[in-house]
């Protein structure tokens, strides 16, 4: 039997097992809005007996450690490594990349269990780092945690499995379904809170994508503007991409400028290592996502304020579904309140 296989008695060390990956998944959050094109991961080795102590790790900026690199130097430096048990959200690497194949560093330490959350999708890896740690005697189970990882993980995934990012759709609005006015106003729909989690959600994001019209009305600067308490070091800045051209003089250059086929968009932007595109708008561009398909995540601020009649600016410029039964429906991931407003993200 496959030790990842094997049954687990109420009174084994596996009884906390969610305990520490649930950690693990913390730290590759913070480790979120620094890694891409490589995936978020965290890592925590527990010593043999679990003492109390243990030791952490997330992934480093391209080029840094591994997330199990880290955890594992932590560890081995206190003399707590050998006999441990290594969680990691993702499957450990094999193969040399940018840097060395974290499967070698786990064996030449000693560990003598790993539990990791979700096999890797990558071809480099697909199952190779776990059949190289069984080989080498340490017992690994997977699938710890494996709906939160895969949640966690999802545009790396994606990423991966088909070369595109994912797309994310975020919108501000009305009570009543309005981004802007008549006039075309909309700043400001939402409230700090709400404003300064959509620069959050920016700071994840590897690629910003709006129409030219919106470059023309707000002349956004699509730059994350966010002072998180602790930061060392300023925020990595997206790429701005907009469909169609900017003028030379606007906010949001230097911009990649795009156009034609939204498919052949996206396969661009994921050629160019995008794990994640958001999509700021507008109405039009907006529109013509959702109704090709290409949006996997839905984020409205939605805040307490009606525009009071029907010529503000919709959501989505264009036909819509022509009969009820035929309305898009999808599914309600969370609500969160933001100061005043709403944050409601819906998975398509």
């Amino acid at each position: 039997m496959n030790p990842s296989e094997q049954p687990l008695s109420a009174d084994t060390e596996a009884d906390r097992d969610p305990v520490h990956m649930a950690r693990a998944l913390q730290l590759a959050a913070l480790a979120r809005p620094i890694t891409a094109p490589n995936p978020w991961v965290g890592a925590v080795v527990v010593p043999a007996g679990e003492t109390g102590a243990t030791f952490e790790g997330m992934t480093a900026p391209p080029g840094g450690d591994h997330a199990e690199i880290s955890a594992l130097a932590r560890a081995v430096a206190a003399g707590a490594a050998r006999g441990a048990t290594l969680y990691s959200t993702l499957e450990p690497c094999s193969h040399h990349g940018r840097t060395p194949p974290c499967v070698d560093a786990i064996v030449r330490a000693g560990i003598a269990r790993v539990v990791v959350g979700m096999v890797d999708p990558d071809d480099q890896v697909g199952g190779r780092g776990i059949a190289a740690l069984e080989a080498a005697g340490i017992t690994v189970r997977t699938g710890v945690c494996a709906d939160e990882v895969a949640e966690q993980l999802a545009p790396y995934v994606k990423h991966r499995r088909t070369g595109r990012p994912w797309v994310v759709l975020k919108m501000a609005l009305t009570l009543d379904g309005r981004i802007a006015a008549p006039d075309g106003s909309s700043r400001w729909i939402t409230g700090e809170a709400a404003r300064a989690d959509a620069h959050r959600l920016r700071a994840c994001s590897d690629a910003v994508l709006v129409g030219a019209g919106t470059v023309r009305t707000d002349d956004p600067a699509l730059t994350v503007r966010l002072e998180e308490p602790g930061a060392t070091e300023p925020p990595r800045q997206p790429l701005r991409v907009v469909l169609g051209s900017a003028a030379k003089d606007a906010r949001v250059q230097p911009a990649f400028e795009l156009s034609g086929d939204l498919g052949a968009v996206l396969d661009e932007l994921g050629s160019r290592g995008a794990l994640q595109v958001l999509v700021e708008g507008g109405a039009r561009v907006a529109h013509d996502f959702h109704a090709a398909g290409l949006i996997d995540r839905y984020v409205f601020y939605l805040a307490p304020a009606l525009s009071g009649g029907d010529d503000g600016r919709p959501v989505f410029a264009g036909p819509g579904a022509p009969k009820i039964e035929e309305f898009w429906r999808g599914r309600l991931v969370s609500v969160e309140r933001l100061g005043e407003d709403l944050r409601v993200e819906v998975a398509a």
